[in-house]
C-alpha cells in the first residue's frame, strides 16, 4: 500500500455532531481544556472541611503516607500511586482484613481514585472522607451536571444509530470506508472486539468508552477523514468534551494478569497493534497531548509498558515525557524513524511489529559512557533536522527564518519599550504555537487574565467582536478548544509559588511552554532590603533549570533599562545583569521606533540565537482591529532587503582598505 502523508489527528471543535440527536449538539460535547470534569465518576462532597478561599495547598509524599499511618490505613508503593483499601468500596472500612486494594493515591498530587465505585476527588476529599467514616457518616456523591448528562444521552443516541462496518449493506461501501481510514488491512474480527463502529450521517468511526467498573457506555470519541490533495487529515470530537474524556481506548479488553502493555496516542493504532503483535495495547484519549493523571490508576498493574505514539520527533518527546510520569523503570520507547513508522502505518507496509517492539530503548540510563549510546539520537537529529528546529509559527514566517522553530527545553528573553506592546505581541505568538497544539500556560503578573484573554480572544478571531457580538459564542467556543491554561497570579508573587504552580501544571496538563510576564512581579517585598541584581540572577537561573528539567519551553519578559527614546535597544539594555542574556537561548527585542519614525513602526529583533547563531531584524504592521501584529507579504521582501544590505555592508567592510574599522 503507497504511503500517504498524514497529519496529526485533531480536534474537530464540534463540527463533525451537525443535527445529531434532536438536531442541536449538547453544550456538553465542547472541546475545551479546563479543569478536568466528570461523567459518570462519583466525586466525594465534602461536609466537613470548607472549600479554600485560596489555592489548594499541595502535599508531600511523605506527608501522605504519614497521613496514612497515623490513621491506620495499610497501604503499599505502586509506580506512580500509592495503593490502599478503598473507603467507598464497603461498610467495613479501609482497615478490613481481605480488603482489596482499588484506591490509588496519586504520589505527586495527593489525589484519589477508587477503581471499584469510580469515586475520586483531591486528597483535602480523602482527608474529611476518613473524618466522616470515624463519625459513622456514610460517603455522599455528586449527582451529574445538567451539561454532562445531556453528553452521555447524545453520545447514547448516537451509538444506536452506528452501525458496525461489516454490518453495512454494501461490500463495496464497508471496502470504501475502509480505504478511506487507511485500515483496509484491518481486519472485522479485531474491529468486532474493540467494538468500533460506523456513522453514516457524520462518515465518521465511532470508538466508544466503556466504564472499566461496569462496562456501560460512557462517552464516544468520533473521527472523520479530510483530504487536502496528497495529505489526509483526521478531525476528532468527543462526547464528553475532551477535558472530561479520560478513555484508555482498548482497556476492558485487557485481563487483571496481564503485566505488559503498549501505550499508543491513536485508536486505529491500537488495533493494528492488537491484530499484527497480538500484544495488549491502549490508546490514549489526547494523543501526545497529555497523559492526564487521572488515567494513572489504571496503568499500575502492568510492570512494563512501551510507548509507540506516532512516527515524528514530537512524539518521541511526548513518550520521554509520559515516561516520567509513568515511571521511568518500567518504561521504554519505540523511537519514531522510515523503518519504525507508527503502528498503523508498520501494518499497512507490511512490517514485523513484533520486531519493531523488540527493539524499544529503555527509558531510564544510569549513566552514558561513550558516543555508541549517543549515536542514534545524533542520527536522528541528523535525519529530522525540520522536526528538531521546532514547531513553526503560521503568523510570523520571517521569525521561523531565523529562529527556525519553537524547541522545547528553551529560555526565551522577550524585552521592549514601556507602551511598545509586548504583552500584545507575546500573545499572539503564544497562541499561534497554541493553536498548534503547544500546551501552553500564561502567567500574567502584570494585566489580569479576563484583559489577556479578551485580548487573545480578538487575535484568535482576527477581528472586533464588540461589533458582531453575535460571533461571540462561536469563536468562544473555538477558543476553549485550545489547550492553553492561566494561572492566577496577579501582582507580585514568591518565585518559589511560581515554580511550584508551573510543575504542577506540566505534571497535571502536560504543559511544554510557560510564558511569563514579567520577571519584575517575582522580584516582591522579599527582596526590597537585599541585592535586586542578585536575587534577579537568582530567578533567572531558577527559570532555566526548570526549562531543562522539565524540557519546556519559557518565555520570560523583561523590562529594559531606562534609556534614551531615540536609541535603539541592545541585548545590554535588558534590566540588570548579564546573567538573564547569558542563560537564555534566545533574545528577542521588540523595537519601536514610532518616536522617531512616526506611529505603527514596529519591528522585531533576534539579538540571540543559540540553536544555528542566525540573528537579524524584520518590520512588524500592527493591525489595531485584530490586534495582531502578523507580518504582511510586503515585510517578506523587506526582511530580505535588510539581510541583503547587510550582507553587502559586511563584504564591504572585509574588501575595504585601510580606511575600514575593524573590531581586534
Amino acid at each position: 500500500m503507497a504511503a500517504v502523508p498524514l497529519a496529526r489527528p485533531c480536534r474537530a471543535a464540534g463540527r463533525l455532531l451537525p443535527l445529531l440527536c434532536g438536531g442541536v449538539r449538547s453544550k456538553g460535547a465542547a472541546l475545551t481544556p479546563g479543569v478536568p470534569g466528570r461523567l459518570t465518576q462519583r466525586r466525594y462532597k465534602k461536609d466537613v472541611l470548607p472549600s479554600p478561599e485560596g489555592p489548594v495547598p499541595s502535599v508531600s509524599i511523605t506527608e501522605i503516607r504519614q497521613y496514612l499511618r497515623s490513621q491506620g490505613i495499610p497501604f503499599h508503593d505502586g509506580y506512580s500511586c500509592l495503593h490502599a483499601p478503598s473507603l467507598f468500596a464497603s461498610g467495613k472500612g479501609p482497615a478490613a482484613t481481605g480488603a482489596p486494594y482499588t484506591l490509588f493515591i496519586d504520589k505527586m498530587t495527593g489525589s484519589f481514585l477508587c477503581t471499584a465505585t469510580l469515586a475520586e476527588g483531591t486528597w483535602q476529599d480523602f482527608q474529611a472522607n476518613v473524618e466522616l467514616q470515624h463519625r459513622g457518616v456514610p460517603p455522599s456523591t455528586e449527582e451529574l451536571e445538567e451539561d454532562m448528562r445531556q453528553a452521555l444521552e447524545d453520545a447514547r443516541c448516537i451509538w444506536d444509530r452506528a452501525l458496525p462496518l461489516w454490518e453495512l449493506l454494501d461490500e463495496d461501501e464497508t471496502n470504501k470506508t475502509k480505504a478511506m481510514f487507511g485500515i483496509s488491512l484491518v481486519t472485522n474480527a479485531t474491529l468486532k472486539r474493540f467494538g468500533v463502529r460506523y456513522l453514516r450521517t457524520a462518515k465518521s468511526l465511532i470508538f466508544p468508552w466503556f466504564s472499566p467498573r461496569d462496562a456501560t457506555l460512557k462517552g464516544l470519541k468520533l473521527v472523520r477523514v479530510e483530504k487536502k490533495g496528497d495529505s489526509v487529515t483526521y478531525l476528532e470530537e468527543t462526547l464528553p468534551r475532551f477535558d472530561c474524556y479520560h478513555n484508555l481506548f482498548g482497556l476492558p479488553l485487557i485481563g487483571r494478569r496481564d503485566t505488559e502493555l503498549v501505550l499508543t496516542g491513536w485508536e486505529l493504532d491500537a488495533l493494528a497493534l492488537h491484530q499484527a503483535a497480538g500484544v495488549a495495547s491502549v490508546a490514549l484519549p489526547r494523543g501526545t497531548t497529555c497523559l492526564p493523571p487521572a488515567l494513572l490508576p489504571y496503568l499500575e498493574q502492568f510492570k512494563r509498558i512501551t510507548l509507540w505514539l506516532g512516527e515524528d520527533l514530537r512524539s518521541w518527546e511526548a513518550a520521554k515525557l509520559f515516561a516520567r510520569k509513568l515511571n521511568v523503570r518500567r518504561c521504554s520507547l519505540v523511537r519514531p524513524g522510515n523503518l519504525q513508522p507508527r503502528p498503523l502505518e508498520a501494518l499497512n507496509q507490511g512490517l514485523n511489529l513484533t520486531k519493531i517492539l523488540r527493539t524499544a530503548l529503555p527509558a531510564s540510563h544510569k549513566s552514558i559512557i561513550c558516543f555508541r549510546q549517543l549515536r542514534e539520537e545524533v542520527f536522528g537529529e541528523l535525519v529530522n533536522t525540520e522536526q528538531v528546529a521546532g514547531i513553526k509559527w503560521t503568523r510570523f514566517p520571517e521569525l521561523n527564518r531565523l529562529l527556525k522553530g519553537h524547541r522545547r527545553g528553551e529560555l526565551t528573553i522577550f524585552t521592549g519599550p514601556t507602551g511598545s506592546g509586548k504583552t500584545t505581541f507575546i500573545s499572539e505568538y503564544a497562541l499561534d504555537l497554541c493553536i498548534q497544539g503547544v500546551c501552553t500556560l500564561w502567567g500574567s503578573f502584570e494585566i489580569n487574565n479576563i484583559r489577556l484573554a479578551k485580548i487573545m480572544l480578538t487575535q484568535f478571531a482576527t477581528q472586533r467582536l464588540e461589533d458582531q457580538l453575535e460571533l461571540y459564542d462561536e469563536w468562544a467556543d473555538r477558543f476553549e478548544d485550545l489547550p492553553l491554561y492561566f494561572m492566577t497570579f496577579h501582582g507580585q508573587q514568591n518565585i518559589k509559588i511560581v515554580i511550584d504552580t508551573m510543575q504542577h501544571a506540566v505534571y497535571m496538563y502536560d504543559i511544554t511552554h510557560v510564558v511569563v510576564d514579567n520577571l519584575q512581579f517575582m522580584m516582591g517585598h522579599e527582596h526590597i532590603s537585599a541585592d535586586r541584581l542578585a536575587a534577579q540572577d537568582y530567578i533567572v537561573g531558577a527559570f532555566r533549570k526548570f526549562a531543562t528539567d522539565n524540557n519546556c519551553h519559557i518565555t520570560l519578559v523583561i523590562h529594559p533599562r531606562k534609556e534614551d527614546d531615540e536609541k535603539e535597544l541592545q541585548t545590554a539594555s535588558i534590566f540588570g545583569s548579564a546573567k538573564a542574556s547569558q542563560e537564555a537561548d534566545n533574545v528577542l527585542i521588540l523595537q519601536d521606533r514610532k518616536l522617531v519614525t512616526g506611529p505603527g513602526k514596529r519591528y522585531l529583533q533576534v539579538s540571540k540565537n543559540r540553536f544555528d547563531g542566525d540573528v537579524g531584524i524584520f518590520p512588524l504592521d500592527f493591525n489595531k482591529g485584530s490586534l495582531t501584529f502578523s507580518s504582511s507579504s510586503k515585510n517578506k521582501v523587506k526582511v530580505k532587503k535588510v539581510k541583503e544590505e547587510k550582507a553587502v555592508s559586511a563584504k564591504a567592510t572585509l574588501e575595504g582598505g585601510s580606511g575600514a574599522s575593524k573590531k581586534p
